[in-house]
């Protein structure tokens, strides 16, 4: 039977994808930090932990999970797809899970209760996720068509947390800056039922092209890790994913409480948001002829040094919250932060898939899921590691969690500038690492020397 040809719906389709996995991720990422310290009343050092053994459990599901997902066929008709429904499913019931209102328990009890709900969801989002990411090269093996799902897979994260950062600071904080946690758990309700929308989108829109057979396999946690680690820009894309969740989704966040204790205004992050992001959404329908020209390889450099040098350019400017001007310029700032740290993120998934498509030329073994998997896997380590490290340099700022927005005016400073330093880091790293490590030219469809 002939596939209907690779096209708008193939995108649009697959761009809801990443919509109805960023309207769980997001949300869990931007707002249980500040649910559970700022509502619930967990101690900083209390969630750094927590959220470390929650990625170490996922050490344990995403590999197996991926492995599953590759040897468990539960549909004929597709690989993926069933898995991406039963994923969307239980993102409904735990993502709402998290976000009960338990702050009148006790103490003991919250604190189990938020580490066991948060692995029970990571489990529901993996299992999600990981067939998704690997339904990608599923979908073509045209290079061009490959970086234009990508970049719609960007667009389609963005379209879910454009409404989590506009519309939420808005509904979420009251007029003293303080969070109202009880609206939040049927705000994860509704941000869940749109997602699953979205994986039904996926479902129903895009059309698989590239037929891979099914391989009964015993799962070889030992092979798929050396088959990783032998992949050297696979390595690469991996160390700066890490870098770029820890120095920039990590402390998206801080910029919510530099906003809460800095600029004493909560509800402007809405605003800041919406400005901050225009550059990014003029640049997108650019992006795959941009890296016909130069490359996937060269347009990360080229981001990674953009943002090199708004950091140092951000570190050097003085910024008085009492100033009119000093907004302004803080979102000039995030402006070309944002285009540095974006242009990564819209290209990752495309070359993670050059990276496996050449892991199979050299082992001869299809093992997308597995492999995708512990690419995952990474993430939601970068994830753990990220929101604890901002917990820690949070309390290292002074942050104490019962003033809430009422935090000195050193403190927010020394939260301001902290916030400052990771991005610098992480804008830095991200040009060395794409510059010297990465080594796949896709031009030539080779390995550079």
């Amino acid at each position: 039977m002939t596939k209907r040809k690779f096209g708008i719906r193939d995108l649009f389709g697959y761009a809801m994808g990443d919509f109805g996995c960023n309207m769980c991720f997001a949300l869990i990422s931007n707002y249980m930090l500040l649910y559970y310290t700022q509502y619930i009343g967990l101690k900083m050092k209390d969630w750094a932990w927590i959220i470390v053994v929650g990625k170490i459990w996922d050490a344990i599901n995403d590999p197996v999970i991926g492995s599953i997902v590759d040897n468990v066929r539960i549909s004929k008709k597709s690989k993926f797809m069933p898995w991406i429904t039963v994923g969307g499913l239980a993102l409904i019931l735990t993502t709402t899970l998290v976000f009960l209102p338990i702050q009148n328990a006790s103490y003991m009890f919250k604190v189990i209760f938020c580490l066991v709900s948060y692995c029970i969801w990571s489990v529901a989002y993996t299992l999600a996720n990981v067939p998704y990411g690997a339904l990608h090269s599923c979908i073509t093996d045209v290079p061009s068509e490959r970086t234009n799902l990508s970049t719609f897979r960007s667009i389609g994260a963005g379209l879910a947390q454009a409404p989590l950062m506009v519309i939420l600071p808005l509904i979420a904080y009251n007029k003293n800056n303080e969070i109202i946690g009880s609206r939040f758990v049927y705000i994860a309700l509704v941000c869940t039922l749109f997602g699953f929308a979205g994986f039904l989108s996926v479902r129903y829109l895009v059309t698989e092209r590239v037929h891979i057979e099914s391989e009964k396999k015993k799962f070889n946690y030992f092979r798929t890790i050396k088959n990783f680690f032998s992949n050297r820009s696979l390595i690469a894309i991996t160390i700066v994913t890490f870098i770029q969740i820890i120095c920039f989704m990590s402390m998206t966040t801080v910029n919510t409480i530099i906003f809460q204790t800095y600029f004493k205004n909560a509800k402007l992050v809405s605003v800041v948001n919406i400005i901050a992001y225009i550059p990014l959404v003029a640049l997108m329908p650019f992006i795959g002829k941009i890296t016909q020209k130069i490359g996937k390889k060269g347009i990360s450099v080229i981001a990674g040094a953009i943002g090199s040098v708004t950091g140092v350019i951000s570190l050097l400017l003085p910024l008085n919250p009492a100033s009119k001007a000093s907004i302004p310029v803080w979102i000039i700032l995030l402006m070309f932060f944002y285009i540095g740290n974006a242009v990564f993120q819209i290209l990752v998934w495309a070359m993670v898939v050059d990276c496996i498509d050449f892991q199979y030329e050299k082992t001869g073994v299809r093992d997308e899921g597995s492999t995708y998997a512990l690419y995952s896997f990474f993430r939601k380590l970068a994830q753990g590691v990220g929101s604890s490290i901002c917990a820690l340099a949070l309390a290292a700022c002074g942050y104490i969690e019962e003033l809430g927005a009422n935090q000195s005016a050193q403190t927010a400073l020394n939260i301001k500038n902290m916030y400052l330093y990771f991005m610098l880091g992480g804008a830095v790293l991200t040009y060395v690492i794409m510059k010297f490590m990465y080594n796949i030219k896709e031009k030539t469809a080779k390995r550079e020397d």
